[in-house]
Parts: C-alpha cells; structure tokens; sequence
C-alpha cells in the first residue's frame, strides 16, 4: 500500500541526496542551490508528493502539472501532466506497475483529469514499458532543448462511463518535433 502526503522539506532533503546508476543518472537532481531546490519542491504550483510505503518509508515522489513537462515538447493540448520519481535502490525490481498505478489512483482522486500525460526520456526502455502497460500511447517524440536529448509523450485518455481508456493519439503516431 502506498500513501501520498504533500512534499515537505525534510522529503525533499531526502530526495535531493538520491543518486542513480548510469545511464539513469540524468534522473539525479544536482542542486547547485540545495535552499532553492527544496523551495522549488515545495511551490504548491508544482503539487509534489512524497509516496510512502507500508513501512513508512520514502520510496518515491511525484509531481502534476507544468513540472512535469520537458522543454522542447509540444503541450498544447490539454491533460493532466505527471512526473514520477522512484528512489534508486526500489528501481528495476519489477514495482513500476504498483507506482504508476497508485500514482494514477491519487491524481484521478485528486484532479478528475481528461487524460494524463506523461514524457520519458526516450531510452528508458523500462519506464516507457512500464506507462505503455498502464495505457498510455506515444503521440511525440521530441530533442530537449538543454541538451538534445530524446524524449517521448504518452497520454492516456480516461475512460467515461464504462468505456476503456484510449491509448493515444492513433497509432505509430510518433513524430519529431525539434
């Protein structure tokens, strides 16, 4: 069972001291500014939550909204946008599909969205495995602006009144978009 509770500072403490293995380390937060990143954790513009095991540990964040977009992708249409992050040592054990589910449980509590979105660097095979098996279908490919890294944007629309969740936008629907 996971719990969700508003980001709080010792949370984003913790989080800020997480570090992956390669090639997953772009997922590490380097703060410059360690007093500026736990603010920025904590601007409720960016709804962040801690996600808490049974146990009571923290073993995973997630975001909704505008930071959870990545510059260089087209967001012009509407949908819910959701970030997750898991901590290292709880990554690649087969888990993806409890988060992501408990992540989508809360936000469709939390916001009744239309349809989710979600972007994924392009080689996290594993995430992109994991939101795929949620429901989610590629509709962008696209080079953040930083860097030039490849990044892909699933959505997943919600089902109303019975009907099953829509998995995109259609099929091999993929495209660049510099």
């Amino acid at each position: 069972m996971l719990t969700f509770c508003p980001m709080n500072e010792t949370h984003a403490r913790s989080i800020l001291d997480w570090h992956y293995e390669p090639p997953y380390d772009v997922y590490d937060l380097k703060a410059d500014d360690v007093e500026g990143a736990v603010q920025f954790f904590l601007n409720p513009e960016y709804a962040y939550h801690a996600i808490f095991n049974g146990e009571g540990e923290l073993v995973a964040y997630c975001c909704f909204g505008a930071d959870a977009r990545v510059p260089g992708g087209d967001y012009d249409a509407e949908a819910l946008d959701v970030g997750l992050g898991v901590r290292p040592d709880r990554t690649g054990r087969g888990q993806g599909d409890a988060y992501v589910g408990a992540v989508l449980d809360y936000a469709r509590r939390t916001f009744s969205p239309s349809t989710f979105r979600v972007t994924i660097a392009e080689f996290n095979e594993r995430a992109l495995r994991v939101w795929e098996k949620a429901g989610f279908g590629r509709v962008q490919r696209f080079a953040r602006v930083r860097d030039g890294r490849p990044f892909l944007v699933l959505v997943r629309e919600e089902a109303r009144s019975g009907d099953r969740p829509q998995r995109g936008l259609r099929e091999g629907a993929v495209g660049d978009r510099p």
